[in-house]
């Protein structure tokens, strides 16, 4: 069993008196899958009818032209985050804290540093939580082999990519090679770094005063070397068969998991709301750390609304819970 959640509520006063800005690629958009974003513009429509449906005082913009100059709000909830050009994750809070506007989610230098995987990878370690090794390339850099960590077969992917875009494996240094070169030439960083066999158990936190780990999911794969691409993450192709999204309440796991996920989360607060993620190896028994996605994907059929259910909330309260406690945090409403 799951410990429930209280859900937060956000004044009525406030949602008459406050004007919130709601920024997404896809706020204006119809329904349907997009045709590159796929579920993602799914998820923006959804996020953006609850908002409405909560009955905010709400603004609408899909670009980043909304925020070079100071827009008429008391604050913004920003979704605008792969944007086409490297590290845009940082451009909306930048550009907030330019105006004086307080938003969602982390700041402009801790979004940098969740976004960058070496670099959080660097955190895990200071943290004692388990990382494999790995190598950073860096655009421009030497790409030096004696940096490439050790393994039969590794993974190549761009350093700031979100739901596996651009992830490649290779066996030996010449497919290694080629992989970074290919990654550089689309004008990314390139991180390497051991496959590991296992799933990937995904602990979603937010916060309600403190953090709160929600129930923990797993991509229980049906074959522990598969490497998930972009395109099922994205429900741009069939993946039934590959793995499947369930809840996870491993007893000895779960446990150890939310220990390393504590350490973790002391380094990036306050972020409001994000994703750490974790290769689990039943057969060898380990556990190691992948990454982490603040301010990340809230969609209902994703992770965190499936989190939200086993903790008794319906996808309106998760959303409503979140902003609600970031404007508490921002100032803008008291409890």
């Amino acid at each position: 069993m799951y410990e429930t959640i209280e859900a937060l509520a956000i004044p009525q006063e406030a949602k008459e008196r406050l004007r919130i800005m709601f920024i997404a690629k896809h706020a204006l958009w119809d329904g349907g899958l997009h045709p590159e974003d796929g579920n993602h513009a799914l998820y923006h429509h959804e996020t953006r009818m609850i908002l409405e449906e909560i009955g905010l005082n709400l603004t609408l913009a899909n670009s980043f032209d909304a925020l070079l100059t100071r827009p008429d709000v008391d604050f913004v909830f920003p979704l605008l985050n792969r944007a086409g050009f490297v590290n845009s994750e940082m451009l909306a809070p930048l550009l907030c804290n330019m105006h004086r506007v307080p938003y969602l989610g982390a700041s402009p230098i801790i979004r940098g540093l969740s976004d960058d995987k070496h670099l959080s990878k660097l955190v895990a370690v200071r943290a004692g939580v388990p990382t494999s090794p790995w190598a950073i390339y860096r655009r421009g850099a030497p790409v030096d082999e004696a940096d490439c960590p050790k393994g039969d077969r590794l993974v190549i992917k761009p350093n700031a990519s979100s739901a596996s875009w651009g992830v490649q494996d290779a066996t030996d240094w010449s497919g290694v090679a080629h992989a970074i070169a290919d990654i550089h030439n689309q004008g990314h960083d390139a991180i390497v770094e051991p496959f590991l066999n296992g799933s990937d158990v995904e602990v979603p936190v937010i916060t309600i005063g403190d953090p709160v780990v929600l129930p923990m999911l797993i991509f229980q794969q049906a074959d522990p070397t598969h490497l998930r691409t972009y395109y099922e993450k994205r429900d741009l192709v069939g993946r039934a068969h590959k793995y499947s999204l369930d809840p996870f309440d491993d007893p000895e796991w779960t446990p150890k998991i939310a220990e390393l996920t504590t350490r973790l989360f002391r380094e990036f607060r306050p972020f409001d709301y994000g994703r750490f993620e974790f290769r689990l190896d039943r057969e060898s028994g380990e556990v190691q750390f992948l990454e982490v996605n603040l301010n990340c994907n809230l969609w209902s059929e994703k992770v965190f609304g499936r989190a939200a259910k086993l903790a008794g909330l319906t996808q309106a309260e998760l959303i409503e819970t979140i902003l609600a406690d970031s404007l508490r945090r921002n100032g803008l409403i008291g409890y």
